[in-house]
Parts: structure tokens; sequence; C-alpha cells
């Protein structure tokens, strides 16, 4: 270990102050990471300064054996030179480009007469691709259109000049309902090169010059009155118009540009693109990166702006952006959209990846279900500042009506979902009238005190479903009377009693979060859940104490006696005036002469 120390303190010694790529190995020889620096000398250095390190960097460096470097002439070969690198070796702990799903593309066949279909599989040998598209609608609606406007093929038959010719396959269908031009039997075979022609342009984005020539051959054709030839170019320049209000953003100042959208979740990062070419979005891409170190985001944007542009094998020197990357091709035109039509591709950009983002969570959650629960309690945990995870939460709430029938629930959440078989109800028992603050400071001691009796853990989080006054209740409780430490945080609700905002500490700060976070769905299910089991609780004791009778009072009645004597007079209020020989007929001797005695003595006294 003394020899791998001495030979790393020479190589740092020996590195230059120029600009260039630093490779790290481990003692297998193996390349762990690559990065690039404006001057190598520092970089690498810092790399081995204790009190700068992270956790993450003191692990790579733990397994760094040997160090090599290559000196570029600027920052922006460096990059480029990392970026190749870092591809072709994929080192440990270096960022991690990751395979997402693949993205349909429109694929125009190499056939003598080519069919135009939707792919998610590149064969270049079987025919030119356009794409990828971000949104298969965006591909539907594409082939769609030049389905209308053009009757191209659609069937896989092998067609060449030599089988038309000997009329070795005959029309079918499609060409009756006028959907195929019957290219198989030779009709429209001078047009079909020019249809496939003007149906690449409009994959390309170039409908505005498709709209003109179909214009110019309308007036043509009504000029020479062939009135029905003219309305049926018409009806195309109808489609087309459709299909751009649906796909072409109208703009005059980016009509050839790139746009980038940019988001992260914990440790991926996720960056989509748009290529905008005359007004339209002819190609669209999303990749996803695991971070590995601190990288940067400007760092990482810049990497995956040339990934996607070599993806998508973009030579567009304008590019929009939400923030500024690191420099890798200065020929580019760098823009941040502050407003007007450029703004609204960012826009546009941002929500392609928020989309993306909110799939690809979907889709991890749908594999490992417990994943979304760690993900909305380790942002919750990230919000309060909370020392450990919140896997249990307990939440309560008091319900009475005028201090009557007073009781409380507690709801418990495991996990960021409802463990309904350790929720509790408490009937209030040593608070006389309507005093929310003390039910609660009994219900939460009682709580707590039968889990200390048992010897059970704790939750991880207490959550009132009030203000400040319920924060204070419960930690009276579980503070100053049970000697507890359990983080208290309370529910601040608006007007209409709803969650606002999150109360947490002593004197207490209010965290707000945005009302389509899953955290604030988590808090609110928490809420109505807790309300809900509280005043159904309250509403079965209401309900029980308003059915309670005289004959409940009665030593021997039970429901069934109870029962055949409501059915038989009706009401209490005509039982007491039965004679004994009525109540004996109906209970029998024992049990008719007690209720009779009963009633006789309370008329009596």
């Amino acid at each position: 270990m003394k020899k791998e120390d001495d030979h790393i303190t020479l190589l740092l010694k020996r590195i230059p102050e120029q600009p260039g790529v630093y490779q790290y190995f481990d003692k297998d020889g193996q390349i762990i990471y690559v990065g690039k620096a404006k001057n190598l000398k520092r970089r690498v250095n810092s790399y081995f300064n204790k009190e700068q390190q992270s956790s993450k960097t003191r692990q790579l460096v733990a397994h760094i054996a040997d160090i090599k470097y290559v000196v570029v002439e600027s920052e922006q070969d460096a990059f480029l030179l990392e970026n190749n690198l870092i591809k072709q070796y994929q080192p440990h702990y270096n960022i991690l480009l990751k395979d997402g799903k693949s993205y349909p593309s429109i694929c125009i066949t190499k056939e003598a007469y080519p069919r135009i279909f939707k792919t998610r599989t590149i064969n270049k040998k079987i025919g030119e691709y356009y794409g990828p598209y971000s949104f298969s609608y965006t591909v539907d609606t594409v082939l769609e259109l030049i389905h209308k406007l053009y009757p191209i093929r659609t069937c896989n038959i092998p067609l060449s000049a030599e089988s038309i010719e000997k009329k070795k396959v005959r029309v079918c269908l499609k060409y009756h309902l006028k959907n195929c031009c019957g290219i198989c039997e030779g009709k429209g075979a001078d047009q079909y090169s020019q249809w496939i022609d003007q149906a690449r342009k409009l994959i390309k984005g170039d409908a505005h010059e498709i709209g003109k020539q179909l214009e110019e051959q309308m007036m043509a054709l009504a000029a020479g009155m062939k009135y029905e030839e003219a309305a049926d170019i018409k009806r195309k320049i109808e489609l087309l118009e459709q299909f751009k209000s649906k796909t072409i953003i109208s703009n005059s100042s980016a009509k050839d540009v790139d746009v980038f959208g940019y988001d992260e979740q914990d440790d991926k990062v996720y960056i989509a693109m748009l290529h905008v070419h005359n007004g339209s979005i002819v190609q669209g891409q999303t990749i996803e990166y695991r971070r590995k170190m601190e990288e940067e985001k400007e760092e990482i944007l810049a990497l995956g702006m040339m990934e996607l542009r070599q993806q998508l094998e973009s030579k567009t020197k304008d590019v929009i952006v939400p923030f500024i990357p690191e420099v890798f091709d200065d020929s580019l035109h760098v823009h941040i959209a502050v407003s007007g039509d450029k703004k609204k591709l960012l826009d546009l950009a941002m929500q392609n990846v928020r989309q993306y983002k909110l799939d690809r969570i979907k889709q991890e959650d749908k594999l490992n279900p417990e994943q979304r629960g760690v993900r909305i309690l380790t942002e919750l945990q990230k919000m309060m500042g909370l020392p450990t995870l919140p896997k249990w939460i307990d939440c309560f709430d008091n319900s009475n009506i005028q201090g009557t029938n007073a009781v409380a629930g507690c709801v418990v959440y495991r996990m960021a979902k409802p463990s309904k078989s350790d929720y509790k109800r408490f009937e209030i028992k040593t608070v006389d009238g309507q005093d929310d603050y003390a039910s609660m400071r009994e219900v939460v001691r009682r709580r707590y005190q039968h889990l200390l009796d048992e010897g059970s853990t704790m939750p991880d989080l207490i959550i009132a479903d009030g203000g400040l006054g319920q924060m204070h209740a419960i930690r009276e409780a579980v503070e100053d009377q049970l000697g507890l430490s359990i983080p208290i945080a309370g529910l601040k609700k608006n007007d209409k009693h709803r969650t606002q905002t999150l109360l947490y500490g002593f004197p207490p700060k209010e965290i707000s979060m945005p009302v389509t976070s899953e955290v604030f769905r988590l808090l609110t299910n928490i809420q109505d859940e807790v309300h809900r089991f509280a005043i159904t609780y309250h509403k079965q004791k209401r309900r029980k104490s308003l059915i309670h009778s005289e004959l409940d009072e009665i030593k021997g009645v039970g429901p069934v006696a109870k029962q055949k004597i409501l059915s038989q007079f009706g009401s209490v209020k005509r039982a007491r005036t039965a004679s004994e020989e009525e109540m004996v007929n109906l209970l029998g001797k024992s049990l008719g002469s007690m209720v009779y005695a009963h009633f006789q003595s309370q008329i009596t006294s």
C-alpha cells in the first residue's frame, strides 16, 4: 500500500498545468474514472485533498492505483476526448447513460415502389429512416396525412417492374376504396416516385413548400376547367392545413434549431431534445443519465447535448437551453429563451422531459412498488430535515359535537401506505366538555404509554390534523409526560379545511409544497383518512347513544327481548301501560314479571 501511495505522489507532481483528460485505473488495470480539466494538475490534485473530499470521492480515491493523462489544445478538445473515452470504456464511477425505450422512426423502403411505415427497428439496408420521434402520436399523424394525400401502397408484397408486367399480383380492396393507386397492376407508376418525394419532404418538415405546390396545381387545374380534380387538390390542401395546426409551430425566429429540456430526480438526470426544421418538430429524443459522482448539471447538459445531436445527426448551429451548459462546441449559438416563440419551444422541451421522467418513475414503481414509498418518504425527510426516514407515521384527530360522544382516531402509515390493522380508536375518558387540546394529550399519552408497556418501537413521525395548538398538546404528552423524543408535525388548513402547509419544529416553520407533488398528495391522503376514521367512530358512538333506551337499564333484557317489546308495543311509553299478563305472555313468567315490576316502580316513584 505504501508503494502505491508513493507512486501516486510522484504522478501528482509530474502532471502538467495544461488542459487535458485524466484517467484513473484500479489495481487490475481497469479504467474506473475519466475526467477533463482546464488545468490537469490542479484538478487531479483536488481529488487527493482530504478536506474537500465527499464520501463518493473518498470511495473513488480508495480504488485509484494509477493515473494517466492526455494533454490537448483546448477545453473543447478535452470535452470531446472525455466523451469518447467514457463511451468506449464505460468506467464504473462515471456518469452512466442508460438505454431507454427505442423511439419510433419513419422508414421509406429502398424498393422499386417504396412503402412508408412506422418502425422501432433501424436497418439502413432496408430503407432510409427519419426520426426518432418522442411521441408515437406525431409519427401516426404524419403517416395518416401521407396516406390521405398520396395513394401509395401499404402492403409488404415484393413488387418490381417485371412482376407488374407479368400481372402476378391483383389489386386488393384498398384500391377499390381509393386508398391505393393499384401499383401492383401498374396503375399510377408514372406518379409514384413523385408522391414518394413529396412525402419525404413532408416528413422532413417542408409542409409549407408542399402547400405551395398543391396551390399551384389547384389553380392550374381550375384555369383548365378541370374542377373535379381541382376540388380533390383543395381537399388535400385542407388536410395539410389541419396537419400544420397540430404539428407546426408558427415561428419566424426559430426555423432550424435544437431545443433541450433538463430535469432531475435524485441521482437520475433526464435530457430531452427537439429538432425543429422550418418551424416543424421533425425529431425528438430523451435520454437518461445516472450520476455516480458530484457532476454539475452544466456538465451533464453539455454531455447530453453532444450525445443527442450525434444520435439525431443534427448539424444545426442554433440551440435553445434552460441554462448555459459547459462549452463543448464554440460554433454553436446558445440561447436561453425567456419570452416569445423560443420560450414556447423551450417550454415544450421541458414538458417533454418531465413527461419522460414521469413515465420512467411510473414504470419503475410498477416493477418495484416499494420504491415509490421510499422515494416519497425520502423527499419528505429532506423537506423536514428528519433524522431518519419516516417509515412509520402516526396521525391523530379528535371528533365530537359540543363535547358529546368525544372520541379520537389514530391512523398509521407504513412506507407511505395505510396500515389499517394498526389503526386505533379512543373514547375520551378524562376530559369533560369540549377541550380538544386536553383530549389530544389524553389519547397521545395512552397510545404511547401502551407501546412503552409492550416494549415496542416508536413511530418515526407524529402528525396532528391541526395546527400549532394540537402540536403543543402532542409534545406535552410525548416529551413532558412520557419523556420520549419523536418528531412532531402539524397540518395547517385553508378556509376550506384542506391541507395547505406542513408545520414542523418548535417554534414551527411552514414547509410549502407544490399541490401536484407526491409528498403533498401523501399528506392530504393522511389528513383525509384520519378525519374519516375519527368521524366514523364518532358517528357510531352517537348512533348508539340515540338508540339507547330505558329498556337497556333493565337487568335481563337483552337485544332479543328489547326487540320483542318494541315490536309488540311500538314504544317504551306504551310498554309502561301494559299489564303483567301481557308481559308474561310476551317474555315468559320470570322476565315478564321483572319488566312489569320495573315499569310499576317507575310509575309509583
